[in-house]
C-alpha cells in the first residue's frame, strides 16, 4: 500500500525525492520498514538520518519522526521536503535571486578558481552566487525549500542541470573535472537560471505539498541533540520513541563532506574540496572514533525508547562495521532478541562508479525485539 504513496502522479511521491545523496536509504524501503515494524501515531527516531527517507515516511504514514543529521547538505533536503514553503513564496524569491544575480560583480566572479568558469556559465555563476549570498537557507524555511531545489540541480547531467556534465551525486575533484572537459571540448549548458528553476519549481509543486504532521529533521550532532532529546523525555515533553529506525555511516566507505563539496560551497562553505578535520564529519579511518561514535548514539537512544520499541539498523556487512555494531547493539539493548537478515548487493555499488572494484558482501538488517 505505502509503495502506491512514492508514485511522482502525487504530492507524496514528488517530493520524496528531492535531493540526490551518497549511500541513501532506498525510499521503498524505508516506507516498508515504518508501515510494518510501527503503527499510526507513533514516534520514529533516527539520529542519522541522512536526508531524512525515514522521517518523510514517518509522516506519510501518520507517525511522528524525529530525526539528526550533522551533514546539512542532507538535512536541507530533509527540512524542504518535511515542511516545503508556499509554491508562490519560492517563486518571488527565486525571481529576487534573479535581480540580485545583476548585482554580482566582476571582481567576485574572477576570485573563484578556474573550475568555476569550466563548471558553469557567467550568467548561472551570477545566480549561484547571488543565491549563496542572499538565501537564509538554515533559518527561512523559503529559502531553505528554495536552495534545496538548486542543491538537487546545481550539477548533473549537462542537459538537466546547471553545470557542464557532472554526476549527480557526487562533486568529482576540480582538477580531474577540468581535463574531463578539455579532452571533449565540453561547455557548461547556456541557461536562463531563473526560468530554469521556475520550470523546477513548477514541476515539484504540479501535484500539491506533502502531508505532515509535525514530524521534523534537525541539523547537529546526535551525541548532543540526543541528551537533550532525554531531558525532555524524562521530563514529559517529549513522549519515548517506539521505533529507532537508521543507518550509521560505515566504517571506511566514504567522506560526505568531500564527495559533496560542491553543494557544501552553496552553502557557504569552501571553493575547493577539503578533508574536514570536525569531529564525526571524516571517513572514519580510526576504528576507535568509529566505536566511540556509535557507543555513544546508541547509549543515548537507549534512554529515550520505550518499553517494547523495536530497534532496526541497516549497517555495512564487512567483518568490523558489522562486529562493532552489533556488539553495541547487543550491550545497550540487553533485553531485546537479535535477528540479523542479509541485504546482499543485487547491483553495481555506488563506490564502485567512483573506482572502488573492491569485492563487497552487501548491507545487513538487525532487527531487536522485546
Amino acid at each position: 500500500m505505502s509503495h502506491e504513496l512514492l508514485k511522482i502522479s502525487n504530492a507524496t511521491g514528488r517530493w520524496s525525492g528531492i535531493g540526490p545523496y551518497y549511500a541513501m536509504f532506498p525510499r521503498e524501503f524505508a516506507f516498508d520498514v515504518v508501515e510494518k515494524y510501527s503503527e499510526i501515531g507513533q514516534n520514529i527516531l533516527d539520529p542519522f538520518a541522512g536526508r531524512a527517507t525515514s522521517i518523510y515516511a514517518a509522516a506519510a504514514l501518520k507517525r511522528y519522526g524525529y530525526g539528526i543529521e550533522i551533514n546539512p547538505v542532507g538535512w536541507l533536503y530533509g527540512k524542504a521536503k518535511l515542511n516545503p514553503a508556499s509554491k508562490g513564496k519560492v517563486l518571488l524569491r527565486n525571481s529576487k535571486i534573479g535581480e540580485i544575480a545583476n548585482t554580482i560583480t566582476i571582481d567576485e566572479l574572477n576570485s573563484l578558481p578556474e573550475f568555476f568558469s569550466y563548471c558553469y556559465t557567467e550568467t548561472v555563476l551570477r545566480y549561484l552566487l547571488a543565491a549563496r549570498k542572499a538565501l537564509s537557507w538554515d533559518k527561512s524555511s523559503t529559502d531553505a525549500t528554495l536552495m534545496a531545489i538548486i542543491l538537487v540541480h546545481l550539477h548533473g547531467n549537462r542537459e538537466s542541470s546547471f553545470s557542464n556534465q557532472m554526476r549527480q551525486g557526487k562533486a568529482m575533484h576540480p582538477d580531474y573535472s577540468i581535463r574531463w572537459w578539455q579532452e571533449r571540448n565540453m561547455l557548461p549548458p547556456e541557461i536562463d537560471p531563473v526560468e530554469f528553476m521556475i520550470n523546477r519549481i513548477e514541476w515539484r509543486y504540479a501535484k500539491g505539498l506533502p502531508e505532515n504532521n509535525e514530524s521534523k529533521v534537525i541539523l547537529g550532532d546526535s551525541t548532543s541533540r540526543l541528551k537533550e532529546i532525554g531531558r525532555k523525555v524524562r521530563t514529559g515533553k517529549q513522549s519515548p520513541f517506539d521505533l529507532l529506525f537508521t543507518s550509521p555511516p560505515y566504517y571506511k566507505i566514504t567522506n560526505y563532506y568531500y564527495d559533496q563539496w560542491l553543494r557544501l560551497w552553496m552553502l557557504n562553505g569552501n571553493n575547493k574540496p577539503t578533508w574536514t578535520g570536525e569531529k564525526w564529519k571524516g571517513k572514519f579511518e580510526s576504528m576507535t572514533a568509529y566505536q566511540t561514535l556509535l557507543n555513544d548514539v546508541f547509549e543515548d537512544c537507549s534512554k529515550i525508547m520505550s518499553k517494547d520499541a523495536i530497534i532496526y539498523v541497516r549497517t555495512d556487512a564487512r567483518k568490523f562495521t558489522l562486529e562493532t555494531t552489533k556488539d553495541i547493539l547487543s550491550r545497550v539493548f540487553p533485553n531485546k532478541s537479535m535477528k540479523i537478515t542479509a541485504q546482499p548487493f543485487s547491483k553495481e555499488t555506488q563506490t564502485a562508479l567512483y573506482g572502488d572494484k573492491t569485492i563487497k558482501p552487501g548491507e545487513v538488517d538487525i532487527i531487536m525485539h522485546s
